[in-house]
């Protein structure tokens, strides 16, 4: 039994796939998502040769103590930005043994958005050991919590493949 609808498990499956084939690992840091980008790729058979671990980094304080992200940059650009997103990344690989991370922080809903960031409003950030960096700032729109999540899993997935690309 699966709690994902079957296009997200096949872009699972593709990333895997991919992924298996380079003999790279991948490594996870997620907020708003609280593991089910991780969740998504063990379903698939054969993922434990791939997915090395993931980070469930809800709040500030774990994004911090398990990531590295410095507290000056939650208190000047909060937790639901691009440079909050970059470092989560960056230390998903720090702290890890994968040859690629994504990572993702956002505000899911219901409630929980202002003017300036409203619900939907999602981060993302992958990056690979040999310095590729990639970041994506979506506007998914008051999707309801489920639909924010499942779109912010199946970006996630996508950039994964795009660094597996290069």
């Amino acid at each position: 039994m699966t709690a994902f609808a079957p296009d997200l498990l096949q872009r699972a499956e593709q990333v895997i796939a991919r992924y298996r084939d380079r003999g790279w690992m991948i490594a996870t840091a997620e907020s708003c998502t609280g593991g089910l980008i991780a969740g998504a790729l063990s379903e698939i058979a054969g993922s434990s040769s791939v997915v090395d671990r993931g980070f469930v980094t809800y709040s500030n304080a774990a994004k911090t103590d398990l990531l590295g992200v410095m507290p000056a940059t939650l208190d000047a650009y909060g937790a639901v930005s691009r440079e909050t997103a970059l470092q989560m990344v960056k230390g998903a690989l720090w702290r890890s043994q994968a040859n690629c991370a994504v990572a993702v922080t956002g505000i899911a809903g219901p409630g929980g958005g202002s003017a300036d960031k409203p619900v939907g409003l999602v981060h993302l950030a992958a990056a690979s050991r040999d310095g590729r960096m990639i970041h994506r700032e979506m506007r998914y729109g008051d999707l309801g919590r489920d639909g924010v999540r499942l779109a912010t899993i199946m970006t996630a997935l996508e950039l994964l493949l795009d660094l597996a690309q290069a």
